[in-house]
């Protein structure tokens, strides 16, 4: 017997700083001001990323390129790593990411890639507890939950 089920993807926009939150705001601010330390030599596309973690403290990453591509690593698992490798038992509770060439912002919001998506689904297991993804863009930001980005997630069964 065959079930047909249902993914409804539930997000909030932002088309106004002012509209957001200040914590979700100064979470922006960080992740923008980590975009433009990125080691960006072969795309030029300069990413940010700034987890919060439970405890209140942000930790910034953002992309590292490399010529022996794919050995970079995006900003969004620069950021989270550096989480877990400093409070490995401290919760995330959101992670804002933005994108674009140095010094301006990419028109649309920047979303994670696949890797990244994988990486956040990771941390949603570890820690029993999903988070937000702040998706930056120059006029809006969207919020959505890490669980909505990877729905059929990679699991190991060992």
């Amino acid at each position: 017997m065959s079930t047909t089920k249902e993914h409804t993807l539930r997000y909030t926009y932002y088309d106004r700083e002012d509209e957001m939150p200040a914590q979700e705001l100064e979470l922006v601010k960080k992740a923008l001001a980590a975009r433009e330390k990125a080691y960006a030599q072969y795309s030029g596309f300069m990413v940010g990323a700034a987890v919060l973690l439970e405890n209140g403290i942000i930790l910034t990453g953002n992309n590292q390129e490399n010529a022996a591509s794919p050995s970079g690593l995006c900003a969004e698992r620069v950021a989270v790593y550096h989480a877990g490798a400093e409070y490995p038992d401290v919760k995330m509770l959101k992670i804002a990411v933005c994108g674009g060439k140095k010094g301006s912002s990419s028109a649309v919001p920047v979303a994670p890639c696949g890797a990244c998506r994988q990486v956040m689904a990771e941390v949603i297991r570890r820690y029993g507890r999903d988070f937000d993804v702040l998706m930056i863009g120059e006029d809006e930001t969207v919020v959505i939950k890490a669980s909505s980005l990877l729905p059929f997630s990679f699991e190991y069964i060992g």
